[in-house]
C-alpha cells in the first residue's frame, strides 16, 4: 500500500491498479482498488537472492571467492533480465579458493543473467498468479493501467520488458524505486484521512 501511495497511484478510486514491489529479502505483488488490497502475494525473492546466485555462480565456475557488494555489484553495473544484442563485460576481483591469492577474471551479461534466472522466474510468475487471482472486471482496469514497479530489484536491467513480453500489459517503472516504500509511508502519516481510509 505504501509503495502504491508513494508511486502516486489513486489508490481511492475504484479501479484497481497492481504494484510489484522487488525488495532486498522478499518480492509484493498487490492489487489495490477502493483503498483496500484486493490480492496480495508475497515470494521470499528478492536482491540479495539474486546478489547469493550470482556469488555462487562465480565460485562454481571460477573458484573465486567474491563479496556481497561485488556481487551487487555485477548486478547492477551488467546483470539483466532480458537478452540483449549487446553482450556487456566486467573485471571482477576476488579470492582464488585454491591458491589463496586475489585473481581477477572477467564475467558478462549473459552467464550473470543466467545465473540469476530462477529468481527472476520466481517473480515472473508472481505477477503471473496476482493476474490469474484478480477477479475480471478489476483485471479490466490492470490492461488499461498496466503494472508498477518499485522497490531496489526495479532497477535491474530490462525487468520491465521481461514482463511486458510474458504479460503483454504496459509496465512502469516509478521515478525513484529505491524511495518509493518510504515516500509513500510518509505521505500517508501527511494525510491523515488516506490514512484512515486504509485502516479501516
Amino acid at each position: 500500500m505504501a509503495a502504491a501511495i508513494g508511486a502516486g497511484l489513486p489508490i481511492t478510486e475504484p479501479t484497481s491498479n497492481m504494484v510489484l514491489d522487488i525488495g532486498g529479502g522478499t518480492t509484493e505483488v498487490a492489487v489495490i482498488s477502493l483503498a483496500g488490497i484486493v490480492y496480495s502475494k508475497s515470494v521470499r525473492v528478492g536482491g540479495d537472492k539474486m546478489d547469493e546466485a550470482i556469488l555462487q555462480h562465480i565460485k562454481r565456475k571460477y573458484n573465486l571467492l567474491i563479496g556481497e557488494r561485488s556481487a551487487e555489484l555485477i548486478k547492477t553495473t551488467i546483470g539483466n533480465a532480458f537478452q540483449g544484442d549487446k553482450v556487456e563485460r566486467m573485471q571482477i576481483k576476488g579470492r582464488d579458493l585454491v591458491s589463496g591469492i586475489p585473481k581477477i577474471i572477467e564475467i558478462d551479461s549473459d552467464e550473470t543473467r543466467e545465473s540469476i534466472t530462477e529468481q527472476i522466474e520466481t517473480i515472473v510468475e508472481t505477477v503471473k498468479i496476482a493476474l490469474e487471482q484478480t477477479p475480471p472486471e478489476l483485471a479490466a482496469d490492470i490492461v488499461d493501467r498496466g503494472i508498477v514497479l518499485t522497490g531496489g530489484g526495479a532497477l535491474l536491467k530490462s525487468l520491465d520488458k521481461l514482463l511486458r513480453e510474458e504479460t503483454g500489459l504496459p509496465i512502469t517503472i516509478t521515478e525513484d524505486p529505491l524511495s518509493t516504500v518510504v515516500l509513500g509511508s510518509g505521505k500517508a502519516l501527511d494525510n491523515l484521512d488516506i490514512l484512515r481510509e486504509i485502516m479501516i
